[in-house]
């Protein structure tokens, strides 16, 4: 049924077409190794919550928004095996030292499909 990578991030909201960029770049580099799809989204309305949010989840700070973004793949052995490709690229480690974004506030994480309709 197809593995996803899941991502939330914070971006500063004037760097929103750097981020664009970057995304891009990497989504070709992602492509080449094994994912079928690159979804990206700028956040548009994300409330913020009584006990959690995106915000919080990211410590977004005023002026940033809040992206989520997912990779889909064909199992999860071709998700294991394109991360591991990604991490030795030296592109990828090119695109890391200019990241849009502050890499250590974003989450992450694999998941198998439950529902696809």
């Amino acid at each position: 049924m197809g593995y996803v990578e899941g991502f939330v991030a914070s971006v500063p909201e004037n760097r929103k077409e750097d981020y664009r960029k970057h995304a891009a770049e990497a989504a070709v580099i992602f492509k080449e190794f094994g994912a079928t799809r690159i979804v990206e989204c700028w956040g548009d309305d994300v409330p913020d919550g009584k006990l959690t949010d995106f915000r919080r989840s990211v410590q977004a700070k005023d002026g940033e928004v809040v992206v989520f973004s997912w990779i889909e793949f064909p199992n999860k052995t071709v998700r294991d095996t394109t991360w591991k490709k990604m991490m030795e690229d030296p592109r990828m480690q090119a695109m890391g030292e200019s990241m849009p974004f502050d890499g250590k506030r974003m989450i992450y994480g694999g998941f198998e499909k439950l529902l696809d309709v």
